[in-house]
């Protein structure tokens, strides 16, 4: 059997290495017309993504590749009473993402600076009056230049501004669209914390999201706050098991022309579930994850599995 200190090392290089699932996911669900209120109810961001040691990064010099897909399904869309707002709703989304983050090892502002770049790709199936309808394109791709990212002792936490750009094409004859046809960016701020050798873990993430015109429609979504939490406990040197969720709320209403809709159109969700984490190999891993909507407003109420994974691209190449 290795001794405590073979097995703290091991537990430290697992850390790190699931801290790359972080991702920003399906910087696509990301963008499906189920997400959140806004423009026919979506958001340029997947809230509930990221929910593996949000606060972690690569380590300097080194690329973590991550994958996200998810399976979301829901049978109801509810206003802003929480009350079914479509006698026949029906949606099915499937969504792949790849993502990179890169830590480059240059110091600024007492920690090291990072990139990442998230593309994905999203299929819906749409069933309302009057009939049903799929598509399969680019959602929202993310993109951050520039973040900070810091570990001091069991505490790793980064900022960052992130950015996104418009989806897939839009079709002003088509029912269903993939993506929000606009920009948008805002700060981004994580952290992570892992407790009595990383048995026990308490993550989260905060975005606030500032959305601009839709320059086809000339529709602008609100802006949007998501908070993303988790809390996880080993029970094994190889597994975890927890709770994951998220809190959705936009906090500005949506306009058309300069003014704002009925009503403002802001939506906002609750979202609770399990979690596991599995590492594999030597410096990979994987997750799965299931969400329940709850507290709905202004958006669809159904569930979501996630499945993630994260592999190093040069893990001790840079040392």
């Amino acid at each position: 059997m290795p001794d405590r200190q073979d097995a703290l090392r091991t537990r430290r290089t697992e850390n790190r290495i699931g801290g790359w699932m972080t991702a920003c996911l399906l910087a696509a669900l990301l963008s499906c017309a189920v997400a959140h209120a806004t423009e026919n109810g979506a958001s340029v961001y997947p809230v509930g993504a990221e929910t593996v040691l949000q606060g972690m990064m690569p380590p300097p010099r080194e690329t973590g590749l991550f994958t996200f897909t998810a399976l979301y399904s829901a049978n109801r869309t509810d206003n802003s009473a929480g009350e079914s707002a479509a006698p026949e709703f029906k949606v099915r989304v499937f969504a792949n993402a790849p993502k990179i983050e890169h830590n480059w090892g240059v110091p600024a502002l007492g920690g090291m600076l990072a990139s990442t770049i998230g593309i994905p790709l999203v299929y819906q199936q749409l069933h309302i009056e009057p009939g049903k309808y799929d598509k399969l394109g680019l959602g929202n791709v993310l993109l951050v230049p520039v973040g900070v990212t810091y570990n001091k002792g069991n505490w790793h936490w980064f900022y960052q501004g992130d950015f996104f750009l418009p989806g897939a094409p839009y079709d002003k004859t088509a029912v269903l669209n993939i993506g929000q046809h606009n920009f948008a960016a805002g700060p981004t701020g994580a952290f992570t914390y892992l407790a009595s050798k990383a048995m026990w873990e308490v993550s989260s993430k905060a975005d606030y999201i500032v959305n601009f015109k839709d320059g086809t429609t000339s529709y602008r979504s609100g802006n949007e706050l998501t908070w993303e939490f988790t809390t996880m406990k080993a029970v094994t040197k190889k597994a975890s098991i927890g709770l994951n969720g998220y809190l959705y709320k936009q906090t500005t209403d949506d306009q058309l022309n300069g003014t704002p809709v009925a009503g403002g159109n802001r939506g906002r969700d609750l979202a609770l579930g399990p979690q596991a984490r599995v590492f594999f190999g030597t410096h990979s891993a994987f997750a799965f994850k299931y969400y329940r909507d709850t507290l709905v407003e202004n958006k669809s109420r159904g569930n979501a599995f996630w499945f993630q994974l994260g592999v190093p691209l040069n893990f001790g190449k840079n040392k």
